[in-house]
Formats: C-alpha cells, sequence, structure tokens
C-alpha cells in the first residue's frame, strides 16, 4: 500500500507537469514537477525521522499520526505494538504465576546455569540450604554448600539417585538432593527435607530390634527348657515342676508383649471407638480393686474422688489407660509403699491422677517414658513383667481422647501420672443419671 501511495503521487506530479507544459512552458513544468519531489521526499524524510525517535521508546500511545502513505505504515504498528504489548503481557503473566508456584513449593528448588551457578532459587531452598538470593545470585554452588559428600555428588555428575546431606548450614536437618538437566545447559537443584522421614524409619528399625529383642529373651528360656525336658526325662518332680512353671512365665510375657504390640497397632490405625458416658468415680472404685488384687496387701491403695463428674469417651480405652497406670504403681512401688488414684476437676478440666511411693524416676528420663520399649532399668522391668508398651498406649489413648499426659517424678520419693481431659469431655453428673437411667 505505501509503494503504491508514492508511485501514485508520483505519477501525479509527472501528470500534472505534461498538463502545465503547453500552457506555461518546460521550465515552469520541471520547476513544479521539481518542487513536488521535493515536497514528497521532505514529507517522507519527515516522516522517517518521527519513526526513528518513535522507535527510541516504541509505546502504543506514542505512535505518530499522519496522513496519506504513512498513515497505513503508523496504523499497523499501531496494532503490532498492541499485539506485542498483549503477548508480553501474557508471557509475563505465566511468567509471574511460575515464579509464585516455584516460591509456594514444599520442596527446595534451585535453578543453576551451564557452569553450576546460581540463577534463581525459591525461599524454601534458602532455607534448607542457608543461601541469600541478595548475596548469592551467580554464585558457585559447590563455594555455598561445602559438603564433601555434595562436592563429589557434582564431581561425578551421575544425578540418578539423590544425595543424603546431614548438617547442611548449621541445622540437623536431613535432606535429600538432586540435580535434574531441563535443557541443554541448565540444572534444577532439587531439595527435600526428609527429617521427619528419617525419624520414622528410625523408630521403625529400633521397633523391630526391640521386639526381636524382647521376644528372643522367653523363646531362648522356654526352648532351653524344652531341650532340657527332652534331654532329661528322668528329672526329678520338683525340677521339672520349676522349669514348667518358668516356661509358663515367659510364655505369659511373650503373650503380653502380642497383646499390646495389636493395642498399639489398632490404636495408631486412627479407627475410631464408641463414644460412652463413663462414670469416673465407678472406674476408679473398679481401678482400686485391680490395684489391690496386682498388690495382694503389699500396699496401701486408696481413692480420692474430689468431682462427681464423668467422662464422655471410650470405656474400654479409658479403664486400659489407667489400668496400665494403676498396674505401674504396683509394680514400682516397694512393699509398704502408698497408692492413690485421684480424679477431680481443674480449671474445667478433668483430672485423672495415679500418686506412688514408688522408686521415682530421674528428670532426664521422663521426657522419653512414652517411647515404645524405652526402659529407665531393663533388668528392673523385666523382674515386674513389664513389656516396655504400657505408657506408650496410654500416651495414645489420650491422644484419641483430646487429654495430655503428664508426668512428675523425683527419685527415690514417687512418681505421679495425671491425664489432663479438655472441659468438651467432662460430664455433669446429671447427664451420667440420665445415661444409666
Amino acid at each position: 500500500m505505501f509503494w503504491w501511495r508514492t508511485a501514485a503521487l508520483l505519477l501525479g506530479a509527472i501528470f500534472l507537469a505534461l498538463l502545465l507544459q503547453p500552457i506555461v512552458g518546460w521550465r515552469i513544468s520541471l520547476a513544479v514537477l521539481s518542487g513536488s519531489l521535493l515536497a514528497l521526499l521532505g514529507y517522507h524524510l519527515y516522516n522517517l525521522d518521527r519513526l526513528g525517535r518513535w522507535l527510541n521508546d516504541p509505546t502504543p500511545d506514542t505512535v505518530p499520526e499522519s496522513y496519506g502513505a504513512w498513515e497505513g505504515v503508523y496504523s499497523r504498528l499501531y496494532r503490532m505494538v498492541r499485539a506485542q504489548g498483549k503477548s508480553q503481557r501474557k508471557l509475563s503473566a505465566a511468567l509471574d504465576r511460575f515464579v509464585a508456584a516455584g516460591e509456594a513449593m514444599p520442596e527446595g528448588v534451585v535453578v543453576l546455569d551451564s557452569n553450576d551457578r546460581i540463577e534463581w532459587c525459591n525461599p524454601r531452598s534458602m532455607q534448607h540450604l542457608g543461601l541469600d538470593r541478595k548475596k548469592d545470585l551467580g554464585q558457585h554452588v559447590a563455594y555455598l554448600v561445602r559438603l564433601p559428600a555434595f562436592q563429589h555428588y557434582l564431581t561425578t555428575q551421575d544425578y540418578s539417585q539423590p544425595v543424603i546431606l546431614r548438617n547442611v548450614a548449621g541445622s540437623d536437618t536431613i535432606l535429600s538432593v538432586q540435580l535434574v538437566p531441563f535443557d541443554s545447559t541448565r540444572k534444577l537443584l532439587l531439595t527435600r527435607d526428609i527429617t521427619q522421614l528419617e525419624r520414622v524409619q528410625t523408630v521403625h528399625r529400633d521397633f523391630v530390634a526391640n521386639v526381636s529383642h524382647e521376644l528372643r529373651t522367653p523363646l531362648t528360656v522356654v526352648g532351653g527348657f524344652l531341650e532340657t525336658l527332652i534331654d532329661m526325662p528322668d528329672m526329678d518332680l520338683a525340677t521339672r515342676q520349676s522349669q514348667l512353671k518358668m516356661m509358663f512365665d515367659q510364655t505369659g510375657r511373650m503373650q503380653r508383649l502380642v497383646e499390646d504390640l495389636l493395642t498399639l497397632s489398632r490404636l495408631e490405625s486412627g479407627a475410631e471407638g464408641r463414644e460412652d458416658r463413663v462414670d469416673a468415680v465407678q472406674l476408679a472404685q473398679v481401678l482400686a480393686a485391680e490395684a489391690e488384687g496386682l498388690s495382694k496387701g503389699r500396699h496401701q491403695v486408696c481413692v480420692e474422688v474430689l468431682s462427681e463428674a464423668g467422662l464422655r469417651g471410650n470405656y474400654d480405652e479409658l479403664h486400659s489407660a489407667f489400668g496400665n497406670l494403676v498396674s505401674n504403681a504396683v509394680r514400682y512401688t516397694p512393699e509398704g509403699g502408698q497408692i492413690r488414684l485421684k480424679w477431680r476437676l481443674e480449671d474445667g478440666c478433668g483430672v485423672f491422677a495415679v500418686e506412688d511411693t514408688g522408686l521415682g524416676v530421674e528428670a532426664q528420663h521422663i521426657p522419653r517414658l512414652t517411647e515404645r520399649f524405652y526402659r529407665v532399668d531393663r533388668g528392673r522391668s523385666r523382674s515386674t513383667g513389664g513389656t516396655g508398651l504400657g505408657l506408650a498406649i496410654v500416651k495414645h489413648i489420650a491422644q484419641r481422647h483430646q487429654a495430655k499426659l503428664e508426668v512428675s517424678s523425683e527419685l527415690g520419693k514417687g512418681s505421679c501420672f495425671r491425664i489432663r481431659f479438655p472441659a468438651n469431655r467432662v460430664l455433669e453428673p446429671q447427664e451420667l443419671l440420665l445415661s444409666s437411667k
């Protein structure tokens, strides 16, 4: 269109000169033609100058306006710049979404160039690796993460498997780090916090080892006595009875261990039990009777009831939790000691407590008492018949009832185990009366 319009103007100027030639002569007609060409040239030079100045800052709002051939040129430029601006806005929005997604990722992401220099990193990677986005961009990642395992990982260039890093940036976090090439020059460095996973695996390994250890001893005893009975068929009656009693005690210990393991498994499966209206006073009396049965007169057992309120919860689970606390008190309280079962309200919360005047526990052991198979004194625990799972069961039952297990103890003076139930678990006495009718 531009060239057609320019050619039309040239032809018009020539045609005008030819029309004027018979009237004014060749000189004047040529002057008119020359003036027309100079005017056309000036018009184009003027618009070229405007176009050049606009190209220094090409925005849609400053596109020049003109007429003739340049009107079409500027119109096309305006449409092209508008379309380009729209495309840039789309790309910018897509880039912003990509960056926002990277910023929100729970894993760390670091973009590296062909020389392993940092181009971009998200907040999680800054937390994991101790990076500073303002200072560390352009730095070689090996200068910032100086762990030998990571240096070897970069050097070998085998990125098929992640590398496990510990004590990164002075923290106790355990990281899984993997490099992923994503084009011909750049790589993604992905970091993932696996501290909790490592702890779970450690607990699992310890659990398997502890179960194996706990079962090995009674199985060894039973197996040894059975072998003796087979090899000595003429064993005297007293010895035979003694060995049979030991085997019976050991099989009972294994049975209790299996039952506690099954209870823990059921509790951890998350299956919800039924909700009962539990008469806490009556349950405390039942537990006191059970404590006297376990004690066989060796301890003084008493119940202190300071409230007639009840509890909303699973009766069997609560009985199991309280029963574990009571049986522990009986096991670890020397003969002549005292065991108190208490039920009261504190600030609207229900508190069931078992106090004893037993051996007590050093403060350093208290945070770990609810760990599976954790024992303050292994020999003492085995001699009393404990499985090492009782307090773990108590803790799980308390959590299922939104309650909290609290422990206070002093070595040589005794212990107090309390389960504190939230106010929404406490039932008024009249509610218990309605449930009994």
